[in-house]
């Protein structure tokens, strides 16, 4: 499948099976992580790999992760942050947000379904897993087996602002 194949497949979804993710499944959307680039190579992200039934009830109490069997807290680690030195931008959000596009997509080309949640309580992530203080609960990637009927992979000529609004050529 080509990328752009990929990419238009991949949805959120909303609804899982009850049926875990491989760990060889894990390991490959882990790696897609392991290679996404970060600014100056910093690194400055943290992954907590959920999959215990313990560990899921503790992401419950700070989001609804819609029952998937496999949850990656994505977690911006300040201590390692890259900072702008023009106006003081830090890149932890941004270097987050990488990781977890690489996670999303490699996790649709291996046959599984994912949701992007940012709709969650910090603090009760921080607490339910002790993290340190320079240690921020980004997102949450709800990883699993789809139990609901895809989307319509050319959705996005209809749902889209069309590319020639989305890009300004100059």
């Amino acid at each position: 499948m080509s990328f752009l194949e990929t990419a238009k497949q991949r949805y959120s979804v909303r609804k899982y099976m009850d049926k875990p993710v491989e760990k060889e499944k894990v390991e490959q959307i882990l790696e897609a992580a392991h290679v996404a680039p970060t600014a100056a190579n910093r690194q400055p992200v943290k992954l907590l790999v959920v999959q215990s039934e313990e560990g899921l009830s503790k992401v419950g109490k700070a989001a609804n992760i819609y029952e998937a069997p496999l949850a990656v807290i994505v977690c911006a680690d300040h201590s390692k942050a890259w900072t702008r030195p023009f106006d003081g931008k830090k890149t932890t959000d941004i270097d987050a947000a990488i990781l977890t596009d690489h996670m999303m997509l490699e996790a649709t080309e291996l046959g599984l379904g994912t949701c992007w949640i940012c709709y969650f309580k910090p603090e009760a992530v921080k607490e339910e897993f002790g993290l340190p203080e320079h240690l921020e609960p980004v997102n949450i990637l709800a990883v699993g087996y789809a139990d609901e009927e895809p989307v319509d992979s050319d959705r996005h000529g209809k749902m889209r602002m069309p590319v020639d609004e989305l890009a300004e050529h100059r």
